[in-house]
């Protein structure tokens, strides 16, 4: 049976164009496209799609006001489409808060074919996704508020010519161990729900999650907004030190180097693997090689199998590993490789992850 998708876009054009892409995939038929929110809310309840595609900006009730609405009355599996800015990528972050499964830019002329591959695949992954949550009737929304921060955790990254005058800070790694992360779809909410778990004074954190570079500043801002950890994008050339998070830029792999008595971070624009880059691969294997038994391994929900394998060589030198349970997983893709393959020592759920994670160090989660 073929995945029954409606499009809510107000843009006759933009409606087209997602309608002549997505009817072009074998395994998948547009049953209705709406330009607001109103004509969507009919089409919904008439129709009953499987997925639907919402756009951010929107007349009258935007998207978010839309998709909010629709989570509370009648959860649905969504894909956003939205424009690759800066205001864009605040108000799809705000979206995969609210419930929505993955994103996808606005599609251009000059990549239809690559953009309708890839629209495909995000539209099959949420299909099987696990359908959102309903959110509470009389609530603003799910969205945390800020925590402040303390002056330490605040301090501005360390990079370039200060690696060598910040080694000392690094000292630690002498006998610390560092934590290493990595998701996919659904992984934006469940980092946050992890890092809020986890006090400002935690051992390094360096994760991945697959995303597009316009969007990951974003997100690590976000982050650092709402969690204790300050959380930082990585520039690369970063002293690996406790307290801090290092996310992987859209553009690059994440990978760690040694620098004297401790860790720098260390971006590299080679080839994706597992069509991926930044690559969850790539940070769990230079964990693997430089880490052994003072690495611990953190696989959570995504689409694929980006990590396992990095996972298993993590658990073959020495070090704990972790992987998302399937039930709270949107998509139990990447933990449920990495386990069937041997490289996860324990499952446990996002809500209980930090605790169990935590415990290594002896410290408690939040």
């Amino acid at each position: 049976m073929k995945i029954r998708v409606l499009v809510v876009d107000d843009s006759l054009f933009m409606r087209k164009r997602l309608i002549e892409i997505i009817n072009a995939a074998p395994d998948m038929e547009v049953v209705g496209s709406a330009p607001d929110a109103e004509a969507a809310r009919e089409m919904i309840a008439a129709l009953n799609p499987d997925v639907l595609t919402l756009d951010v900006q929107m007349p009258k009730t935007t998207g978010l006001e839309f998709l909010e609405q629709i989570m509370r009355e009648r959860p649905i599996r969504v894909v956003m489409v939205s424009a690759f800015t800066l205001e864009g990528s605040q108000a799809t972050l705000k979206a995969l808060e609210l419930g929505a499964i993955d994103f996808i830019s606005k599609p251009r002329a000059d990549t239809l074919q690559e953009y309708g591959r890839e629209l495909a695949e995000k539209i099959r992954t949420a299909r099987m996704a696990r359908l959102p949550l309903r959110l509470p009737p009389h609530t603003p929304s799910r969205l945390a508020p800020p925590v402040k921060k303390t002056l330490a955790s605040a301090t501005p990254p360390v990079s370039g010519a200060s690696v060598r005058n910040e080694a000392g800070r690094a000292s630690f790694m002498g006998a610390g161990k560092v934590i290493f992360l990595g998701a996919s779809t659904g992984g934006t909410e469940a980092i946050k729900k992890f890092l809020l778990g986890v006090p400002a004074q935690c051992p390094p954190i360096l994760m991945v999650q697959h995303m597009p570079e316009t969007f990951t500043p974003s997100f690590a801002a976000r982050l650092n907004d709402l969690c204790q950890p300050r959380v930082l994008e990585s520039q690369g050339g970063e002293v690996v030190t406790p307290g801090t998070v290092y996310l992987a830029p859209g553009h690059s792999h994440l990978r760690v180097r040694r620098e004297g008595a401790g860790l720098v971070t260390e971006l590299a624009q080679t080839e994706p693997v597992n069509r991926h880059r930044p690559s969850v691969d790539v940070l769990f294997d230079a964990a693997a090689a430089l880490m052994g038994s003072r690495a611990v391994g953190v696989i959570l929900t995504g689409m694929g199998k980006d990590g396992a394998q990095g996972l298993l060589k993590m658990r073959q030198a020495g070090a704990r590993t972790f992987g998302q349970d399937e039930a709270s997983c949107v998509v139990y893709g990447m933990p449920k490789e990495a386990f069937l393959i041997g490289a996860v020592e324990e499952v446990a759920s996002i809500d209980q992850m930090a605790a169990r994670v935590l415990a290594q160090f002896g410290i408690h989660a939040l």
